[in-house]
Order: structure tokens, then C-alpha cells, then sequence
């Protein structure tokens, strides 16, 4: 088959969930050998040049970059606060030199799929219809309503009541795109299952993201036993208020329980402000690091204090891969079919964490009964290449 994929961010480097997501299933088409490109948004935020993508990955792809600023101000989210009904996050991505290299692309190559990578390519469709017969596949990374919502649950004053209303908009912005396109592939079945109470009546396949059981490898040659860590984009919001939380109600008492205990924090991006919120005892801030497997490898137990976001936690998949015991939210865990006290451990509120951190340090029983079956169940269920290969089993199943 010939496969376009259509994302609003260049996925490599592959250090977010987005781009992980994209980037481990372009490398899955190319290996069942599948032609495969990438036409993708070079935003100032996530800029790339071509040149800077290794030719080991570009065998995969053929990669077509746009410069898109899709710049974020006060001013222009103010302004379309006031005079327009459609989301900010949305506009920022619809573009006239897009979509001018959308429609060369498509000209150019007869297309099987175009793959969406997300809500904020949808506006794209109507302009895929008129130039190609592909069928055109919703990936549905999460729930964007959701995760606004969920936002502006946490927050106050004026802030809180912009998320609502941004996230009454964008919840408007995906109804309308529903249907709109040929196929569904949500990365969770939940939120195939919410997706479907909005009204999708099209043909869907659940395909979570793959990991390559190749490049993420468990060892302990190096394990810091026991010490505590956190990875993720630290500009992501819903990582914020995790850490933010987990810090004041946590780990105070964590620390006076094991005050030799060390928490280590690494992700990209950090504003200033919270990267002070950091300097507590014995926290340890890396920033962004050069291996996050290596980094994962050398640390003990990850835990994951989700209460916001959507769609599936990449880096949870990760983690257990890499035989880490965490100790997460129900939120962090949704899409992952876990089960607490087997293969993760699920905390609810600030004494389960404190209580669960304890029991991982305490019993080595637990903590490796935890470790292998996490192992276990991320090779049974997330291999990239059989998901890869059950997702155009559907698509030629839908083109045939």
C-alpha cells in the first residue's frame, strides 16, 4: 500500500507521546513494506530541518516538511476569544502553504490511505477528497475535549473559565469532523467507545502505540535502588500539575520516611518557574536528557501523577517495558488495560502514593513480581510490528 501520513509536527526527534506515536507506526509500515510518507507541520515550536533527520530514518519515509510558524500569543488568543466560535488551538494549524503542499503531494502519488494524524489536520479533508481517492483514516491520538476540560477542572479565576470554554469548542470542532472521513483508528478503546457516543458510525480499529521490544531492553547494570524518577515533557500541562502535586502533598512525607531517597525528574522544556518548584530536598532536576531508555534503565521506581490529559501514556508503555514498577493515577493508566497490584500499582490520592511508594521500596517481593510481569504484558499486547501489521490488515480489509 501507499501510506501518507499527515501530522501538524514534524515526529522526529521522536521525545514526546505525538511524535512516538506517529513515528514507531511509520517505521512499522515500512517494515511490512509498505511506501510510506510523511508530510508534516514544521512549527516553530517543534522546528526541524530536514537534514537533521538520519538517514537510517528517512529509509522508512519519504518526509516532506512545511514551515508553519503556528506561534502562540496573548493577543491572538485573546482576539479569537472575542470575534470567532472556533477552538485556538485549531486555527494556529490551518494553513495556505499546507495546504498547497498537501495538494502537490497528493497530485504527485496515488495514495491507498491518508492517515490523519490527529484532530488538528482534520480541516484537511475536504481538500483530500478533491484531490485523491485514498481512503482518508481518522487517527484519534485522545479525547481533545477531554483534556481541557479535565484542565480547567484544576485550575481558577479567569484562566479556568477560558479552558472551558476552549474546551466547549474544540469538543464542537471534533463533532463536526466526525464522520467526515472513511475509517476510525483510536489509540485506546475507550476513547474509540467515546468517540463512538459522539456519533461515529464509521468502520474503527483500535491500535494502541507499539514499542520496539529491539531498542527498549531492560538491564539493571547500573539501578539506583531505590530511587524514584519522573520522565515527560515538562511544558505539557497535565505533567505540571502531576509533579506540582505529587512535590507539596508527596513527598514530604517521602522524604522523612527515606531521607537518603533521591527523586530524579528529567523532560524538555521546563519554564523557569517550575524548574524552581524542583529545588526541594533531594530532588534532582536532569532537564532533558540524551538517553531516556538509559535514564529509565538507571532508576528504580517511575511514578506517574496524571490528573488531566488524554489518550494513552506513552510513557507508562515505556516505562513497563523496561520492567519499571510505577505508581500511577486511574487517569494515567486509561487506555492500558493495567491491573493494580500485578503488572502497576494505582493510586487514587495522596496516601495511596505515599503508601504504594513505601510498599515498592520495603518488600522486594512486590517490586520484582511487578517488574517482570510489566515486562510480560507490554511484549504480549504492544509489539509494534503485529499492531502495525493488524492496522493495514483493516485498511486492506476497507480498500479492497
Amino acid at each position: 500500500m501507499k501510506i501518507l501520513q499527515v501530522t501538524n509536527k514534524v515526529p522526529y526527534p521522536a521525545n514526546d507521546g505525538g511524535a512516538i506515536a506517529c513515528m514507531n507506526l511509520t517505521r512499522g509500515f515500512a517494515l511490512l513494506g509498505h511506501d510510506v510518507t510523511v508530510l508534516a507541520m514544521n512549527t516553530r515550536k517543534h522546528f526541524t530541518e530536514l537534514s537533521d533527520i538520519p538517514e537510517s530514518v528517512k529509509d522508512w519515509a519519504e518526509f516532506r516538511l512545511v514551515d508553519v510558524p503556528a506561534g502562540i500569543s496573548a493577543i491572538a488568543a485573546t482576539v479569537n476569544l472575542l470575534f470567532s466560535g472556533k477552538p485556538y488551538n485549531a486555527v494556529r494549524f490551518i494553513s495556505d502553504a499546507f495546504s498547497k503542499e498537501l495538494k502537490n503531494v497528493l497530485e504527485e502519488k496515488d495514495f491507498d490511505i491518508v492517515q490523519l494524524e490527529g484532530l488538528y489536520v482534520c480541516p484537511y479533508i475536504s481538500l483530500i477528497r478533491k484531490y485523491s481517492k485514498a481512503k482518508i483514516v481518522y487517527r484519534a491520538h485522545n479525547i481533545e475535549h477531554e483534556i481541557w476540560e479535565r484542565t480547567a477542572l484544576l485550575t481558577r479565576g479567569i484562566k479556568k473559565a477560558y479552558l472551558k470554554i476552549l474546551a466547549r469548542r474544540i469538543k464542537t470542532f471534533e463533532r463536526e469532523f466526525l464522520n467526515q472521513y472513511d475509517l476510525l483508528v483510536p489509540i485506546t478503546e475507550r476513547d474509540g467507545i467515546i468517540l463512538d457516543k459522539l456519533g461515529n458510525t464509521m468502520p474503527a480499529h483500535v491500535s494502541p502505540t507499539g514499542i520496539d521490544t529491539t531498542v527498549l531492553i531492560p538491564h539493571s547494570k547500573k539501578l539506583e535502588h531505590p530511587s524514584l524518577f519522573h520522565i515527560g515533557s515538562l511544558e505539557w500541562a497535565p505533567n505540571q500539575e502531576g509533579l506540582i502535586w505529587f512535590i507539596d502533598k508527596c513527598w514530604p512525607k517521602i522524604h522523612e520516611k527515606f531521607p537518603n531517597l533521591k527523586f530524579y525528574i528529567a523532560g524538555r522544556k521546563a519554564p523557569d518557574w517550575l524548574a524552581r518548584r524542583f529545588k526541594a530536598p533531594n530532588i534532582v532536576f536532569m532537564g532533558e536528557v540524551d538517553d531516556a531508555y538509559q535514564f529509565m534503565n538507571s532508576k528504580s521506581i517511575m511514578v506517574v501523577p496524571l490528573f488531566s490529559g488524554s489518550g494513552m501514556r506513552i510513557k507508562i508503555i515505556e516505562g513497563m517495558a523496561l520492567g519499571k514498577p510505577i505508581v500511577s493515577t486511574p487517569i494515567g493508566t486509561e487506555g492500558i488495560s493495567t491491573k493494580s497490584g500485578e503488572n502497576i500499582l494505582i493510586a487514587d490520592n495522596e496516601q495511596e502514593f505515599v503508601s504504594d511508594i513505601e510498599r515498592l521500596i520495603t518488600d522486594n517481593k512486590l517490586f520484582h513480581s511487578i517488574s517482570r510481569n510489566a515486562i510480560e504484558y507490554i511484549q504480549e499486547k504492544f509489539d509494534n510490528l503485529a499492531l502495525a501489521g493488524a492496522l493495514t490488515g483493516f485498511y486492506e480489509k476497507h480498500i479492497s
